[in-house]
């Protein structure tokens, strides 16, 4: 049976599937190529990322086809009720990328609490000619240590990231209207542990209360966060986004920015990727990333083992 990994699939998810007898393909077709050489090839498993959509046109017209396999969370990408009906088994990896998603959130974090990301386009240029006035433009900076952090989100990233920010010693609220509370656990280097219990409280109380935010909410028709809730957070906060493009009103978001109302935002995902507006581009108090959250090594690796895995486990 064959294997096509349209957006890629590490090399261990490449040696498991391999070792029982399938045959891995990487070659990276075109969206409107894909139906002919699905069937051209008899591709049996197609394995995505973010990047490639999976369709009723792909669903309807691919016989061969026994599973669709999404290397993240969010199946957004997928229609995956449609391709249940027709008999086709969906698969995703929800847990193996939430410590690399979490860790990014807290580089932007960081980062923008220090300016880092304004610093760095602006020390190559004029850091030899102006060194005293970026010491003072950039010299007032924030601890993350004490502050308080809404979660919009607890689910298995939502948690990850609180957990780094426990660790951090901020103080975590959390809104999430499908979950009641969560278990934090803190696992130490030396073996020790300790449980944190964070209860959720209502979306406005997160708004009104916390410092910094974290989106971890799948897409949807509406906004998350718009000018009614950018309004009630505090002056001076800041904002990031690892989730999903489109949870974000980005318009009002550059508004509150420019405005003073917001001191900051980390963006990994954008409304309009992969062309990104160029007003959010170009605003030196956005850290931007180019959806790398789930891109490391290791959550790669466990992507591909966990998909390889649910494969073998399904076909075999």
């Amino acid at each position: 049976m064959k294997v096509l990994a349209n957006d890629g699939v590490s090399q261990s998810g490449i040696d498991a599937l391999e070792k029982e007898g399938f045959e891995v393909l990487t070659t990276t077709v075109a969206q409107d190529q894909l139906v002919n050489f699905i069937n051209d090839n008899e591709i049996s498993v197609l394995l995505v990322r973010s990047a490639t959509k999976v369709r009723t046109d792909i669903i309807d017209n691919c016989p061969s086809l026994k599973i669709i396999g999404r290397g993240g969370v969010g199946m957004d990408n997928i229609d995956v009720a449609y391709a249940r009906e027709k008999g086709l088994s969906v698969i995703n990896t929800p847990a193996a990328s939430s410590g690399s998603v979490a860790e990014l959130v807290f580089a932007h974090l960081y980062g923008s609490v220090r300016f880092l990301h304004d610093s760095n386009r602006n020390m190559p240029l004029e850091g030899d000619s102006k060194f005293k006035n970026l010491k003072k433009a950039y010299g007032g900076g924030t601890e993350l240590r004490g502050k308080t952090l809404g979660v919009i989100g607890i689910g298995r990233i939502g948690q990850a990231t609180a957990k780094i920010a426990i660790g951090v010693g901020m103080n975590v609220i959390a809104y999430d209207p499908f979950i009641e509370e969560v278990d934090i656990p803190l696992e130490f280097f030396d073996g020790q542990s300790l449980n944190f219990k964070i209860k959720t409280v209502s979306k406005e109380e997160v708004l009104k209360n916390a410092d910094f935010f974290t989106l971890h909410v799948p897409a949807q028709k509406e906004y998350v966060i718009g000018k009614p809730e950018i309004e009630q957070m505090k002056d001076g906060a800041g904002l990031i986004n690892a989730a999903r493009g489109g949870v974000i009103d980005e318009v009002a978001l550059v508004e509150a920015l420019e405005a003073g109302k917001l001191g900051f935002a980390g963006l990994d995902v954008f409304e309009n990727e992969p062309s990104p507006a160029i007003k959010v581009l170009m605003n030196n108090k956005i850290s931007l990333t180019p959806h790398i959250g789930a891109a490391t090594g290791e959550a790669q690796d466990r992507i591909g083992q966990e998909l390889a895995d649910q494969i073998i486990s399904i076909l075999k």
